[in-house]
């Protein structure tokens, strides 16, 4: 099995930033992350971030900037990689974020993210 590539997006507004929670029976239920999931077969990373901060969240984003990359073993077992890069993006035009409800259950825009538990990779 190949390394799973994911991508994610930091959007800011207003000085806070976008965090989602993961639906209860999702692997990592009820975690906070950002906006992201994975890189398909053949797709830019940066069209990965675009397309699924559309997805996840009815926004309209671009890339700013890479704002970090990030490896570790797979949590589930074996021997896969998980690559991860965060991007900094920009709204087209603020809108109200629209959840996908298959994966996704609350947000929050919050400058002070302590209270979420996030993971490592999402602190930077």
């Amino acid at each position: 099995m190949g390394d799973l590539q994911l991508v994610y997006c930091r959007v800011e507004r207003d000085g806070a930033v976008l965090y989602l929670r993961r639906v209860p029976d999702a692997f990592l239920g009820g975690r906070w992350e950002l906006p992201g999931g994975t890189v398909e077969p053949g797709e830019a990373h940066e069209a990965a971030a675009v397309r699924e901060a559309a997805e996840e969240t009815g926004l309209t984003v671009r890339i700013v900037a890479e704002r970090a990359r990030h490896s570790w073993l797979d949590v589930t077992g074996g021997q896969r990689r998980v690559h991860a890069r965060i991007f900094d993006v920009a709204e087209e035009a603020p809108r109200e974020v629209t959840l996908n409800e298959g994966e996704h259950d609350g947000f929050v825009w919050t400058a002070d993210p302590a209270g979420l538990g996030l993971a490592a990779h999402f602190q930077s």
